[in-house]
């Protein structure tokens, strides 16, 4: 049996508030959704100005890319390519970019998700919220 790290209130004090530095420092304002590994939310933030609706879509990708085990933007190429179908998979929604894992040893322990601005962007804005965990 192995042992599994998960994240603490404290981590995701640290990402919310690093996501959220990155967010301001480009004059972006989003929704930042953290999720564990089962795409259960343990922390949110709407910066002001963000439209609601960002709100649920942060929480989406966040919950596709904990449940996958990667980056949301992975199910958004399968799509553009073609396989329409996968819009048919079932307890995922979030099929934009801006979910990204948070990977620790191997393994997925959650998930942060942005919504609000281009899609590269939302990604940039979770990765530097992961980063402040100071993982690899």
């Amino acid at each position: 049996m192995k042992t599994k790290s998960f994240l603490e209130a404290a981590d995701v004090k640290a990402i919310l508030q690093a996501a959220e530095a990155e967010a301001v420092a480009n004059k972006w304002a989003v929704a930042i959704a953290v999720v564990d590994d089962g795409g259960h939310l343990l922390g949110f933030q709407r910066l002001d100005g963000t439209p609601a609706v960002s709100a649920h879509i942060a929480q989406s990708k966040a919950n596709t890319s904990a449940l996958g085990c990667r980056e949301s933007k992975v199910y958004e190429d399968v799509i553009n390519q073609g396989r329409t179908s996968f819009l048919s998979a079932p307890a995922i929604s979030g099929l934009l970019e801006g979910g990204v894992p948070i990977m620790k040893d191997g393994m997925c322990i959650g998930a942060v998700g942005v919504s609000g601005v281009k899609s590269n962007e939302d990604a940039q804005i979770a990765k530097a919220g992961i980063a402040a965990l100071k993982l690899s």
